[in-house]
């Protein structure tokens, strides 16, 4: 937005676009490589012990020779969109100026594909610096339907990725995904809502309300994103979406009676699977 090229001075543009100065002057510093080798390895971590928090991460990598404080992993944990999955205290208490909806899928048989998607987003390393990867995944098949990379953890590139997966197969009937900020911002909601599409939420904590999505994480990440080391965001977006199309298209699923998602999407098999 600033144009530095102007006649118009720097201070008085900042001024009309209401921003401060120094946001103007800042130039963002890369990561150094000693956090990004300390939050991939935090990643793992989480992965397979989703409950553990700063605390038993700095023990569970003390273990293992890493010598940094809980005030440093809380803060790399912070950056990376993480944190640890447990039932948390006053649960009801909401953010007023946010939107939440009840979780509608709790004794609900999904059987067939597009009654319910799901979405989530995690943190991706690469070999420098990392993305957010966010996937809308059918809730009953497993099938991905679309997916989208960021640098930052905004909400337009959620929609983005809603929008096509409902411009190449059509209208879910619920949508569920967990109460982060992307997913209660009124550009989010507003976006199924235009659709005619029901929202659910994850109670706060409960990572087991979108389970199918957390095992997911799981799967991208040891049989495709820790294998390698992406240069760039374009790169990783190519072997994600060449990845994807294997998980989609080739890949039996234990849960699918080892038959792939599109096979079971695209045939519409009577499903028993139940939330």
């Amino acid at each position: 937005m600033i144009d530095r090229s102007d006649k118009l001075p720097v201070t008085r543009q900042c001024q009309i676009l209401a921003l401060s100065r120094s946001s103007a002057y800042y130039t963002r510093k890369p990561v150094p490589e000693s956090d990004l080798a300390l939050m991939r390895r935090i990643d793992e971590l989480h992965l397979d012990f989703p409950f553990a928090g700063s605390r038993m991460l700095r023990d569970l990598l003390r273990l293992e020779g890493h010598t940094a404080g809980r005030k440093r992993i809380a803060r790399l944990m912070r950056q990376m969109g993480i944190e640890a999955l447990y039932r948390k205290r006053n649960t009801s208490r909401r953010h007023p100026g946010h939107a939440v909806f009840p979780y509608l899928l709790r004794g609900l048989a999904i059987t067939r594909p597009n009654q319910v998607w799901a979405m989530d987003i995690t943190y991706l390393p690469m070999k420098r610096g990392f993305v957010y990867l966010a996937v809308v995944l059918d809730w009953a098949t497993r099938r991905v339907l679309s997916f989208r990379l960021s640098n930052t953890l905004t909400a337009d590139f959620c929609v983005e990725a809603v929008e096509e997966a409902i411009a190449r197969h059509g209208v879910p009937e619920i949508f569920n995904t967990d109460q982060g900020s992307q997913f209660t911002s009124s550009e989010f909601v507003i976006c199924l809502q235009r659709h005619g599409i029901r929202l659910s939420m994850d109670g706060k904590g409960c990572w087991r309300d979108n389970v199918f999505v957390e095992r997911l994480w799981k799967t991208i990440k040891y049989e495709e994103v820790y294998l390698h080391a992406y240069d760039s965001v374009t790169e990783a977006r190519q072997a994600l979406s060449r990845y994807i199309t294997f998980y989609n298209s080739r890949r039996p699923h234990s849960a699918l009676d080892g038959q792939t998602p599109d096979t079971v999407y695209f045939t519409q098999q009577p499903m028993t699977l139940a939330a």
